[in-house]
């Protein structure tokens, strides 16, 4: 079995005497037997912490949980920093989070059904992989975007009964933030957390709506003639 692995500008490929391995064993087993300069990230190896992600075959995937198949073509994340190999630096990905102010601003006391909880239950999952960010196309023409992952942060606490101002989030998301996104869906698709920032920015489309907001794209459409 044979692997190849984006290092810099050069692919370099690597012969793999067994089969049945998850990547992540593959890159240790790379590291250890045939190449220790090889660099990556890793931590929990069972698919919780979301640092092992990577990209392969044009695919955003956690190398603890991607079944090796042969020819794969390992790459870093895309629009991110890469340090070294298929390491690459978040740093970035997390000032997103303080763009779209996606945290708690001023918390009212009240109470909470289990139907409330569960419509961000799972967006409380997130487990900062990066995947979602790395496969979204908008960032390929605008590094502006704030990106799926800070928004479904957003719709996260805008959504948050406990929240009773929700005006601050939904106005810092309104440049290169819910506008911009095309809702093709990628990032829910790579997500191994099965969450879907398509439907969270399309939530929180609505939820600007009803506070006087509007896709300033609009402005500049022609529609014909009536």
């Amino acid at each position: 079995m044979r692997i190849s692995i984006q290092r810099g500008q050069e692919h370099i490929e690597y012969s793999i005497p067994f089969k049945s391995s998850t990547l992540l064993q593959t890159l240790y087993h790379i590291k250890s037997s045939e190449d220790t300069t090889l660099t990556f990230n890793s931590n929990c190896r069972s698919g919780i912490c979301g640092a092992c992600a990577v990209r392969v075959n044009g695919k955003e995937v956690l190398a603890c949980s991607h079944k090796l198949c042969d020819g794969d073509e390992v790459q870093p994340l895309k629009y991110h920093e890469v340090q070294r190999d298929l390491k690459v630096n978040s740093q970035k990905v997390r000032e997103t989070l303080n763009q779209a102010m996606a945290q708690l601003h001023k918390a009212q006391e009240v109470s909470i059904s289990s139907e409330q909880t569960k419509l961000t239950e799972k967006q409380s999952d997130c487990i900062l992989c990066n995947s979602c960010y790395s496969a979204c196309p908008v960032l390929e023409v605008n590094p502006n975007f704030i990106g799926p992952f800070a928004l479904t942060r957003a719709y996260r606490y805008t959504a948050d009964p406990r929240e009773e101002n929700i005006q601050s989030t939904i106005e810092s998301i309104q440049s290169n933030g819910i506008w911009d996104c095309t809702l093709c869906g990628e990032c829910t698709t790579v997500c191994p957390q099965g969450i879907d920032p398509k439907m969270d920015i399309t939530m929180l489309r609505g939820t600007s709506s009803q506070l006087g907001y509007f896709d300033p794209n609009f402005s500049t459409m022609s529609f014909g003639s009536f």
